[in-house]
């Protein structure tokens, strides 16, 4: 797989930017994550991780660190309506065309063998 003792700067495996990845590496990756792939299967996913390699290693190029990360591309700090007491059901109401019904609580089958 890759080389523990490479760059770790993020310029790729040997501290060489890019190289693709053989279907020896996706071969000891699946025999990691204990799944049978075929010949075809490992060039085919070859093909597939060193695209998404390739794309990973392309937006490390564009992140610079003077640029805080994001959660959204505008400044949103609570997007909540107000919380405001409004008419709802009564307890009676609501149910009304329940199943079942204990106290003013719907009544449903325990799934769970635990004890609360």
């Amino acid at each position: 797989m890759f080389d523990e003792h490479a760059a770790s700067d993020g310029s790729g495996r040997d501290g060489e930017p890019g190289g693709a990845i053989t279907r020896d590496e996706v071969a000891h990756l699946a025999r990691l994550s204990r799944l049978a792939l075929g010949d075809d299967e490992l060039g085919h996913l070859a093909a597939q991780l060193d695209q998404i390699i390739s794309a990973v290693a392309r937006v490390q190029e564009v992140a610079a660190e003077d640029i805080p990360p994001t959660s959204h591309a505008l400044p949103l700090t609570n997007v909540y309506r107000a919380d405001e007491v409004r008419p709802s059901l009564a307890p009676e109401q609501a149910l009304a065309a329940a199943p079942a019904a204990e106290g003013q609580r719907f009544r449903v089958p325990r799934i769970l063998d635990e004890e609360a």
